[in-house]
């Protein structure tokens, strides 16, 4: 990480801290990051602000190299960057700039039920979920999954567990991409990678991987409240996975391959995590054909993952789905590469937008989003640490302006692994969440550790900064009661 950050940071408002071109050599565009007086000393503390800079290098980049407060030292780009370039003008596309875990998202889902009627459970339905949802290093669904699947999957996405018995068509509706990116190539994956990705769709994963039950404890807006049917005391389930090993593999084929077209041509970069292609070239093309089968393959993880939630809710409450009320709020990727428009110098361009660790929020209006809740703006899903809160937010016009329509992906790190675990152990964090009202069960001896409250910024800070900078509008805060950890 190379220590603290040294470079400039020069205050453009309350929210918004720039990086000049200035500060180094090669920079395209400034860096924008957005945090409060607080947050910015621990994004100092972690030297993200570099890769900030260092994005802002890559050919094609326009407008700003974006970093939201949730920013912390990645690969490449740092996770919570924003990057966008121009693909008519030799526009580059890294995969550092998508992350390991292609699709990391976030799916929430509403319920009927209330704290009081789950709390007289929980012990049952956690124990329950937790032995029913594979979930930690290396875990295989009980999915079967044929060799012919495996490559649909890929090339539908979330569509597949719908047409499979795993859902219902009005979860589509209610997925980012309707859960599935056109132009995946089954072809452009490894063999590797599809040895990795066999059998995991329906599973968890580890790290900041997981499953969380949780109570609506406070509500900003209660229109939006209302649009997605939820109230004070409302109980949802959320639910944070991605591409597990198959997205991982094809990140690390591609990164490792992509070196070799710097001198091709002739890109410097100055940070080789960050080797990269034009979006129009031969290794452009297969990295986003082979990138949209990992998106379809997390989005078709968590649509199944979705089905065996309905499912264990049925069986300890005793009632169907339906009664249950148990459906899809929304659906959001957090590491991924999309095609949209935006004007840059009063000219329609058409742009890749990098979002690692960052949450699309289009505003009010915009076609992409489902006409029920087009009025209000894109639903935004914002995890918490297993100790505080989760929020649900809407996308802005503003985003639409600012930030490429992005906003803040969750708490982010603030401590790595290794010193979260060398200051807490697991009995005594399981004693503090249990005092809070919590269940968590954990398969990974180490992950509650490296997962603790501490190890995060407080979300409640993070999503007070994209609120106030207008980035995204708050709608309703959720606590959580039990959670399930790789």
């Amino acid at each position: 990480m190379g220590g603290a950050w040294q470079g400039p940071l020069e205050r453009i408002d309350d929210y918004r801290w720039m990086i000049p071109k200035s500060f180094m050599n090669g920079m395209n565009v400034p860096g924008i990051i957005y945090a409060d007086d607080i947050l910015i000393k621990s994004i100092k503390n972690d030297n993200a602000p570099q890769q900030v800079a260092n994005a802002a290098c890559l050919p094609g980049v326009v407008k700003n190299s974006l970093a939201m407060p949730d920013i912390h030292w990645g690969y490449g780009l740092p996770i919570g960057g924003v990057i966008a370039t121009d693909i008519e003008e030799n526009g580059v596309i890294t995969p550092g700039g998508v992350g390991y875990d292609i699709n990391c998202g976030v799916r929430l889902i509403r319920s009927n039920l209330t704290e009081k009627e789950v709390r007289a459970k929980l012990d049952v339905l956690v124990t329950t979920l937790f032995h029913t949802i594979p979930a930690g290093v290396g875990s295989k669904s009980d999915i079967k999954v044929s060799d012919r699947d495996e490559r649909r999957i890929m090339t539908t996405g979330a569509s597949w567990g719908v047409e499979n018995g795993f859902g219902v068509k009005e979860d589509l509706d209610h997925t980012e991409e309707n859960g599935c990116m056109d132009g995946a190539d089954p072809d452009k994956v490894s063999e590797r990678a599809y040895e990795r990705g066999v059998r995991q769709s329906g599973t968890l994963g580890s790290g900041n991987h997981f499953l969380e039950i949780q109570v609506v404890d406070e509500i900003y807006d209660e229109p939006a409240a209302n649009l997605f049917d939820l109230s004070l005391g409302s109980v949802t389930v959320m639910i944070h996975t991605g591409s597990r090993g198959f997205g991982h593999q094809i990140c690390d084929d591609y990164s490792k391959g992509m070196v070799r077209c710097l001198s091709k041509y002739n890109i410097s970069v100055p940070d080789r995590q960050l080797a990269c292609a034009p979006v129009k070239s031969p290794e452009g093309r297969d990295y986003i054909a082979a990138m949209k089968c990992a998106a379809n393959y997390a989005w078709n993880n968590r649509q199944c993952l979705m089905h065996m939630v309905r499912t264990v809710f049925e069986k300890v409450f005793g009632s169907s789905q339906k009664n249950l009320g148990l459906t899809l709020i929304w659906d959001v990727a957090h590491n991924i590469a999309k095609f949209e428009r935006y004007k840059i110098d009063e000219k329609d361009k058409m742009l890749c937008i990098h979002r690692k660790g960052a949450t699309r929020a289009f505003g009010p209006g915009n076609p992409a989003i489902p006409h029920e809740y087009r009025e209000y703006g894109q639903p935004v899903i914002i995890p918490g640490d297993m100790g505080r809160n989760s929020y649900i937010l809407l996308g802005t016009k503003k985003a639409e302006e600012e930030t490429f329509a992005s906003t803040c992906h969750g708490a982010g790190r603030c401590l790595s692994r290794k010193e979260a675990m060398r200051r807490h152990d697991r009995n005594t964090l399981l004693k503090e969440l249990g005092a809070k009202g919590i269940k968590v069960m954990a398969v990974g001896k180490e992950t509650l550790a490296e997962e603790a409250p501490y190890a995060y910024k407080n979300v409640n800070e993070v999503v007070n900064v994209v609120d106030k900078a207008g980035i995204s509008k708050k709608v309703c805060r959720m606590k959580p009661i039990g959670v399930i950890k790789g």
